[in-house]
């Protein structure tokens, strides 16, 4: 038995089926996290989301940023991209299910030392708190209006954490932390002016990781969403997310050794 961490897969279903080849994947035996971002860009999200959903009982899962705003799509609350592609899944006589079925992932996983997380995690949050925040979350998208949620969930502010945020700046933090961060000021105030590779970084950012003695650095972060840093695997961080859905690799990586494994993607290269 063998689990394997994959990163960010958006709806590039034949790169996804080629990479569980490759790693030979027996869902009799083998289980599969994925560090969430399923669905947007690539030819066939609903394909990806329906097969995760068969499997849910060897899958592991969190929610991306691109993930949540198909949820609010679906609420109402915001407007469909040009670059958005969740026609199939909306129009598909499971729907509800597979909506539903996301409304009950989680931001956050653990289990045997390890995190897994969409984007980043605070300094300041504990592996436990980390789960803690995540299960605010969850609350809310498993209440009663999650189309209030959906309203006060847009925004980059607050850029810090504080214990006695409350409400829709709670929330927000937690979300824009976990599932859209990448860079920090140098007083740690969450940054999304950068997306680029981390060679390009400005001089007064620096990665969320390279905090010094994080609370959760008990723990191994798994992570995707930041594509042009690719696979960064270095002490207690490791990103899988290599760019599929820009025409690079999707990648897996076995949390019994920490071996690499790669694919091409299906996506014609993008610059």
């Amino acid at each position: 038995m063998a689990t394997y961490a994959i990163g960010d897969i958006h709806g590039c279903f034949k790169t996804f089926g080629r990479l569980l080849e490759r790693i030979e994947f027996d869902p009799a035996h083998d289980r599969l996290w994925l560090t969430g971002d399923l669905i947007n860009g690539g030819p066939d999200p609903l394909a990806t989301l329906r097969w995760v959903i068969d499997h849910d009982d060897v899958v592991t899962t969190v929610l991306g940023n691109h993930d949540l705003h198909m949820l609010a799509v679906a609420a109402g609350t915001r407007e469909m991209r040009k670059k958005d592609n969740f026609e199939a899944i909306f129009e598909a006589e499971d729907r509800d299910d597979l909506l539903g079925w996301l409304h009950r992932q989680p931001l956050v996983r653990r289990a045997d030392g390890y995190l897994m997380v969409h984007a980043a995690l605070l300094p300041d949050w504990s592996a436990e708190q980390a789960l803690a925040l995540s299960g605010e979350v969850e609350a809310m998208l498993q209440g009663d209006s999650p189309g209030e949620f959906f309203e006060h969930m847009y925004g980059n502010k607050p850029t810090k954490w504080r214990d006695d945020w409350s409400g829709a700046e709670r929330l927000r933090v937690i979300i824009n932390a976990m599932t859209r961060l990448r860079v920090v000021e140098p007083k740690g105030g969450m940054a999304f002016d950068f997306s680029g590779p981390i060679e390009d970084l400005p001089e007064d950012r620096r990665p969320w990781f390279e905090a010094d003695e994080p609370a959760w650095s008990d723990h191994t972060v798994i992570f995707g969403h930041w594509s042009a840093l690719g696979v960064h695997k270095v002490g207690r961080v490791a990103c899988l997310d290599s760019g599929c859905v820009w025409g690079g690799k999707l990648t897996a990586m076995r949390l019994d050794d920490e071996a690499i494994f790669q694919v091409t993607s299906e996506m014609p290269k993008r610059v």
